[in-house]
């Protein structure tokens, strides 16, 4: 993700302005303009950490005098107790940013943290299994949250409704059945000479093999499939389409749907509901 490019700079004004409004008042009121401040940005917990280039683009926005150290990287796994940098300056900026720097960071940690985990309970069964996100992300955030999922080692599923022919269950059932939906697709592509892959959902095995009948399927899902499901379901795809288990999976049951070795396992619970990981920023004066 570049945080240097235009558009995420405008996306950071918009923010800063959400939080500054007309001014900090409480730091305006009880400090100098000349003071100058040493703020340290600690882990409290293990994790992996997200978001110090994103900081570092954050401060200088606010502030380019300040004076910036990291002691980590973005994608880092490191313990509760890690000192990550060092940010030295005005203390009205370092005071007057800190909320913001931190709500993006923590919930930036989290996210790869939780992905973190979830590739590591893949790596522990030697599955060939891929983690992925989903679309259920924050509006204005998604490109952020997937950066996350990739800095805990997941890959991303579709960047929206534009790059990627995804059949779901309503678009199914509306199309009046799956050949149908796939049928339409097709002749969608020929007409608009599209390229992008074709996706289906299955709710079954009949299903399954309705989607695999079909011409330009690319790849099938499998949704709210249990283990056992699953495995069935392959024996009849038999590599002849990519495989992706979604629904109802998280880190506490991920492990056997792994041990299937479906190609994909997607967990809408990587950006949807993940705990913010805690990180501080504490300040004094120098």
């Amino acid at each position: 993700m570049d945080f240097n490019s235009e558009d995420f700079g405008l996306q950071l004004d918009a923010w800063l302005a959400e939080d500054l409004g007309a001014g900090d008042c409480s730091t305006l009121a009880s400090i100098g303009p000349d003071v100058q401040a040493h703020s340290r940005l600690l882990l409290k917990e293990d994790g992996v950490v997200a978001g110090l280039e994103l900081a570092s683009v954050l401060l200088r926005r606010v502030d380019p005098n300040l004076s910036i150290e990291w002691q980590a990287e973005d994608g880092q796994y490191l313990k509760a107790g890690t000192q990550l940098g060092e940010v030295q300056g005005s203390a009205r900026s370092l005071l007057s940013t800190e909320r913001l720097m931190l709500n993006l960071m923590q919930h930036c940690s989290g996210i790869a943290t939780a992905t973190y985990r979830a590739v590591e309970i893949v790596r522990s069964v030697d599955s060939p299994t891929r983690i992925l996100d989903t679309r259920k992300t924050l509006p204005g955030l998604r490109a952020l949250e997937k950066w996350a999922v990739r800095m805990g080692g997941g890959h991303n599923h579709r960047k929206g409704l534009y790059d990627m022919f995804m059949l779901k269950d309503n678009h199914i059932d509306t199309a009046g059945g799956i050949a149908s939906a796939v049928a339409a697709v097709n002749q969608y592509r020929a007409q608009h000479n599209a390229s992008l892959a074709l996706e289906v959902e299955t709710r079954n095995l009949d299903e399954v093999r309705q989607a695999l009948a079909c011409d330009g399927v690319q790849r099938i899902m499998l949704d709210n499939f249990n283990p056992e499901q699953i495995k069935e379901a392959l024996a009849i795809i038999q590599g002849r389409a990519e495989t992706e288990a979604s629904g109802g999976i998280h880190l506490g049951n991920l492990k056997p749907y792994a041990e299937t070795g479906v190609d994909f396992i997607s967990l809408g619970a990587l950006t949807h509901s993940v705990r913010a990981l805690d990180i501080s920023f504490k300040t004094r004066i120098v």
